[in-house]
């Protein structure tokens, strides 16, 4: 029996045929969403007889193994002389600059298509038709050619002959891959409580390509819960690569560390971990050209070669890609973009998968039968406002214009007439609208279109830079728009001179839930998806999607929970509580020698506190966090937690900062946590949007703005104390709101029991109770 591969027309022409340079260009945002648009204008122009969109396939049958080629035709008519097929590219060129050699790729797909239709067809002779639309004129220039059937096969064939080599490697790989994936056990000889539970609801919700919600607590074994299910089912014939989805470079690590782990008992994977271009890049003080720099310069005349040496590793991380970019010349963050096209499993930030700016437009232009795996799904909420809102400001707009109107006059008057609608926008005294700011739009778009003018002449004027940056700032402000709709609203903010424009996306349960449909089956898990229901709505669940709520593993009897309900941590009464603070701090670290972590709203109170804990304490050892800290900064931080301390750590952290979640400080490491107040985000514009429009839909707006996203961020600081089975702990809650029930509905199920404490008295005879118990 054959072995069977499948690969599009598109893959196929640009893995044999691509040469030379790298080219960023300037087509993107918008730009794309404008080239669709295109493609579906001139297409209805065509007429009824016209078939858009011809879904075409064929099977080749070489050395041993089937290959599938598959693709989709711009369009397909008859005229006089028989079947054209034709190939629609839109283009922001002049067309006077394009000719019929203009990109050989393009000929290529097109003859591809011809063929396919020539074999089903048993035809003679087919025409294909290359077709270029300018976007914004909507003016055609169209090269026809007429091929026979033998010299389309002849040309299909070289094409098969050239990629076999590469196929006949993948179809091994795959089939090593499959084997070892088979014979791969889990790695420890039990699963810990709950963790089964979860290996079978994430398998269940792959196959039946659904979304998954789970709460699963700290030290359930999450990573290893999710990536040993969703490996085992590519066996029944899911596609890779499965895309493992993280907030920060921590979880990254973790789940490297559990892939490793599987490699070690013979797991066979490529897996590729992506890295921000800013981190990766060799020539960060460059522009990404050839003519600027090396490693784009002849890029795909070495990509070949390179790739054909890493496959020879299973691991593409970091220390990884760059080392074959330098031994290859070429630009190591889009060598790390090209291998997600071969590999089984991808680690990276959300923002690859549902950013429109940076998503990855190989996989979810179209969609696949991919699987999401979405570590630490509580943070994709902000991070999905974010992604999908954009905003622009007046300043930057002038200062551009005052740099170039000189040089570039009518580049100067498009920027100009966006100042002077903006200054509109201030003198209507506009705050928070549900609609958008289309009055924006079209001059928005000039400006695109005179940048286009320009970054075609090549120049480098100094101010090229400025107007690059504002050239994707614009991009990105237009392709949201195209998304705008009832999920969004418009606000406006005026500081001294300046007008800030943003769209915002308040909900970005649709937008998520679109790209999630991009792929087949979507696993949310995080030891904080408390109310479920809440994530489920606000994640772009579906009423048909699974949840799961597990319990924690660790025995209860590890953790002395506390709550003084005593002292108000409210903004204005911050003042008041320091010295309570203080007290309570002093009360629970003289409990035992050990380190801790104590947690606040803000740096400011952290820095409050700090002074005045050292005023009462000199002798104690304090480390604060501060604002930004490298990653040695963290590193040196976290080093500062040493097992079996001779004298007290006091640590001071951010309520959901870079040490309130994802940090492994196990054994006496940690010996306990503070929490100073319910982590309620700060008061401001945005979330008092947010604060309305749910509570105009939900009658929620407080839970949604405020207090959910407060306590996850609680919990998540909770969940440093315990990490294994072994470890032992103590948790101080501080503010009296945590006595409320609509806060104790969000406690964890295994918070039994919780000493409740009038004032700080109890807290030293309860904690040397609670260690000399153990």
């Amino acid at each position: 029996m054959d072995k069977k591969l499948r690969v599009s027309v598109r893959t196929l022409v640009e893995f044999v045929l691509r040469q030379g340079d790298l080219q960023m260009g300037f087509m993107s945002g918008s730009r794309m969403v404008e080239g669709i648009y295109a493609h579906q204008y001139l297409q209805k122009e065509r007429g009824t007889d016209y078939q858009p969109e011809v879904t075409l396939r064929t099977m080749v049958h070489q050395d041993g193994f089937s290959l599938e080629i598959h693709g989709r035709a711009d369009g397909m008519f008859r005229n006089e002389s028989g079947i054209v097929i034709e190939e629609i590219k839109s283009t922001s060129l002049d067309l006077d600059l394009i000719d019929e050699s203009y990109n050989h790729l393009h000929w290529a797909q097109a003859q591809c298509y011809a063929y396919i239709v020539a074999k089903q067809e048993e035809l003679a002779q087919v025409q294909v038709q290359l077709t270029y639309i300018q976007l914004e004129t909507h003016e055609l220039k169209e090269f026809r050619k007429s091929f026979c059937r033998e010299e389309l096969e002849f040309f299909f064939r070289d094409l098969v002959d050239r990629y076999c080599a590469w196929a006949n490697r993948l179809l091994s790989w795959t089939e090593q891959r499959n084997k070892s994936i088979s014979r791969l056990e889990f790695p420890y000889p039990t699963y810990r409580k709950g963790q089964r539970e979860l290996v079978v609801a994430v398998y269940k919700t792959i196959r039946e390509g659904n979304k998954l919600y789970a709460q699963a607590p700290t030290g359930i074994g999450k990573t290893l819960g999710t990536i040993f299910p969703a490996l085992k089912a590519l066996l029944v014939g899911q596609e890779p690569p499965i895309f493992y989805l993280t907030a920060k470079t921590i979880t990254r690590t973790v789940a490297e560390r559990s892939l490793l782990m599987l490699q070690q008992q013979g797991l066979s994977l490529k897996r590729v971990t992506l890295t921000a271009k800013d981190k990766v890049c060799f020539c960060p003080e460059r522009e990404c050209t050839p003519e600027n720099c090396s490693y784009a310069k002849g890029y795909y005349d070495r990509l070949g070669p390179a790739l054909e040496d890493i496959f020879q590793s299973d691991i593409w991380n970091r220390e990884q890609i760059e080392n074959y970019a330098k031994s290859y010349s070429i630009c190591p963050f889009e060598f790390s973009l090209e291998l997600t096209n071969w590999a089984d499993l991808v680690i990276c930030d959300y923002n690859y998968v549902f950013d429109p700016r940076v998503f990855l437009k190989r996989f979810f232009l179209e969609g696949g039968d991919y699987t999401f795996l979405i570590d630490e799904a509580h943070n994709l909420v902000e991070r999905a406002r974010e992604m999908f809102s954009a905003e622009l400001n007046k300043e930057e707009f002038l200062h551009l214009k005052n740099l170039v109107e000189d040089e570039e006059p009518v580049l100067g008057k498009r920027l100009q007439t966006v100042n002077k609608n903006f200054l509109k926008f201030k003198k209507q005294g506009l705050e928070v609208e549900k609609d958008a700011p289309t009055s924006l739009y079209s001059s928005l778009e000039r400006v695109v279109n005179e940048a286009e003018k320009f970054f075609k002449k090549e120049e480098n004027p100094p101010w090229k830079e400025k107007l690059t940056e504002l050239y994707f700032n614009i991009q990105a402000f237009l392709r949201t728009a195209e998304s705008y709709d009832e999920h969004y609203v418009t606000y406006y903010q005026c500081p001294e001179q300046d007008v800030r424009v943003k769209l915002f996306c308040v909900d970005p349960s649709k937008q998520l839930a679109q790209v999630l449909n991009k792929g087949r089956a979507a696993i949310f898990f995080s030891a904080t998806l408390s109310p479920l229901e809440y994530f489920i709505q606000i994640l772009g669940g579906e009423k048909k999607s699974y949840k799961l709520q597990l319990p924690s593993p660790f025995p209860p009897e590890n953790l002395c929970l506390m709550l003084q309900k005593q002292i108000s941590t409210k903004y204005t009464h911050r003042s008041l509580s320091l010295d309570s603070i203080v007290d309570a701090i002093t009360q629970f670290v003289e409990g035992k020698t050990g380190n801790y972590l104590v947690y606040f709203p803000s740096y400011e109170y952290l820095e409050r506190v700090q002074e005045r804990l050292l005023q009462v304490h000199p002798e104690f050892k304090v480390l604060p966090q501060t604002t930004g800290m490298t990653e040695e900064d963290k590193e040196e931080f976290l080093q500062a937690f040493q097992e079996d301390p001779q004298e007290s750590l006091v640590g001071l952290a951010l309520l959901g900062g870079i040490f309130g979640e994802g940090i492994d400080l196990t054994g006496d490491r940690l010996s306990g946590a503070v929490i100073v107040g319910v982590g309620l985000p700060q008061i401001g514009a945005e979330r008092d949007i947010i604060r309305a429009y749910f509570q105009e839909r939900y009658g929620q707006g407080f839970e949604f703005a405020y207090m959910y996203p407060g306590m996850s961020k609680v919990l998540q600081a909770c969940g440093r104390v315990i990490r294994t089975e072994q470890d032992r702990g103590a948790i101080l809650l501080i503010d009296e709101r945590f006595t409320r029930l609509s806060y104790k509905r969000l406690f964890p199920k295994e918070w039994n029991t919780i000493y409740t404490l009038q004032d700080n008295s109890r807290i030293s005879s309860l904690l040397k109770a609670f260690w000399g118990s153990s």
